[in-house]
């Protein structure tokens, strides 16, 4: 398993990643999340491709068939009342394929992900996981991440 940048060349199977993201949570909420949506259609995707502070890793296998994504946004928080100064890689997204789950792809994923928030040298990694999805919770947690806040909702 190779991990790299993401390409023009992976938009459709990003596309095909993306529906898989959105069934999990259609599942989960359907009163938020609409059946066969995307988070990003492929014009975003070519725009998020050429954004320097949104990089998009995918773990591709020997075959070049990407098996999962994680998509990335560095947040720069500079002269914010009364936070410190500090540079954030927030894991906006992160999904395996469904049929590779339980073959480290997605621990290669973050791997990647707090090696490359290192290398640029932000203080921290941080993600937002609906409590519907108590997979991904359990694979977060087992990744070491604790719970930084916690967001609550009324349905009215």
């Amino acid at each position: 398993m190779t991990i790299r940048r993401a390409e023009e060349k992976d938009i459709p199977r990003l596309g095909e990643l993306l529906l898989q993201v959105c069934r999990v949570h259609h599942q989960g909420r359907p009163d938020l999340f609409r059946t066969g949506g995307r988070k990003y259609d492929d014009g975003e995707l070519r725009q998020l491709l050429r954004d320097e502070d949104r990089p998009i890793l995918v773990a591709e296998d020997e075959r070049g068939w990407v098996a999962g994504y994680a998509f990335c946004v560095y947040q720069r928080h500079q002269g914010e009342g009364s936070f410190n100064d500090f540079t954030t890689l927030y894991l906006d997204d992160l999904c395996v394929d469904e049929n590779c789950r339980g073959r480290r792809v997605g621990s290669a994923l973050y791997e990647a992900v707090l090696a490359l928030a290192r290398r640029t040298g932000c203080y921290n990694v941080t993600l937002n996981v609906w409590s519907c999805n108590p997979g991904a919770m359990r694979f977060y947690e087992q990744c070491g991440l604790q719970q930084q806040k916690i967001g609550m909702e009324i349905v009215l």
